[in-house]
């Protein structure tokens, strides 16, 4: 059965489109307050096209008023000590991926690699949840998209340029740890999912893509979120709740002091019962949606 969350799942570490440049784009944002201190929640997409337009000016009022900036991990890690960890965490050298896979997977997989012009030889030597994510990501990268013109990325550079903090909820090593902690069943599922979205009919990719720059969370959350969870409740757990919560503990300290911050993650981390938004209100602070 072919899961409508497959690509929302992807894009909680990784993406979740590639758009087309769209004006006036209102992706959500939530302040959470108390007396002394101020938190803007920003829901991202790490993955964008250099012609989408997603800043507001509400967002850079944010973006100038904070005084320390979060994201889920440093996007302007080193590239070579990025790629070892991939190979550290993603390659493996005594079984092939094909070794692990059911011949029906295996069939799918092949279908959706040749349809993007790659062969199953590219990703044989992969663990099942890095091959997913390469896979995942081939039709983003394949229309221009790129992880230097996602939001994530873009702030990045300009609060480094302006010498303003930035911290992570994460380093990239636990982020990979996330996928090669799963178990090896829940990978395969990973994967088996990605490659039958790749292989089926677009359906709503266009409509997820305009409930993000619309922000509107409430479709994303139903579609994407609520559909992990109950579809595959491990990934739903490893790759959004258990994070939320940790990061929400994080923030829970900051709100303990003064000032502001700003922080910005996946969109998917912001939507549900187990959101950003809904975790620190949760916790007793004041939420309101400002965009």
């Amino acid at each position: 059965m072919v899961l409508a969350w497959v690509r929302g799942a992807a894009a909680a570490l990784v993406a979740l489109a590639g758009l087309s440049g769209v004006a006036r784009a209102a992706p959500a944002m939530w302040e959470v307050s108390d007396g002394d201190s101020r938190i803007y929640l920003f829901g991202s997409m790490h993955v964008l096209s250099p012609d989408v337009r997603w800043r507001t000016p509400a967002f850079d009022r944010a973006y100038a008023r904070a005084d320390k900036l979060w994201f889920e991990t440093r996007v302007d890690a080193d590239p070579v000590a990025v790629k070892a960890l991939v190979d550290r965490y993603g390659v493996d050298l005594d079984r092939s991926l094909t070794e692990k896979l059911p011949p029906r997977t295996v069939a799918s997989l092949r279908a959706a690699l040749d349809s993007r012009g790659a062969s199953l030889d590219r990703v044989d030597r992969l663990r099942p949840w890095a091959a997913a994510m390469m896979l995942s990501m081939l039709p983003m990268t394949q229309a221009g998209g790129s992880v230097e013109d996602g939001a994530d990325a873009a702030v990045t550079r300009q609060a480094v340029r302006a010498e303003k903090p930035v911290l992570a909820f994460e380093s990239f090593e636990q982020q990979l740890r996330l996928f090669a902690d799963l178990p090896e069943m829940v990978e395969v599922q990973y994967l088996d999912d990605v490659a039958a979205e790749q292989n089926a009919p677009p359906r709503r990719g266009v409509d997820l893509q305009q409930a993000w720059l619309k922000g509107d969370v409430d479709r994303l959350g139903a579609i994407l979120v609520e559909g992990m969870r109950q579809d595959r409740p491990q990934l739903y757990e490893a790759l959004l709740r258990r994070r939320n919560l940790a990061w929400a503990d994080v923030l829970d300290r900051e709100m303990a002091g003064s000032g502001v911050e700003l922080v910005t993650v996946g969109a998917l981390h912001m939507a549900g019962p187990d959101g950003l938004p809904a975790l620190m209100k949760a916790r007793g602070y004041r939420v309101r949606r400002v965009q």
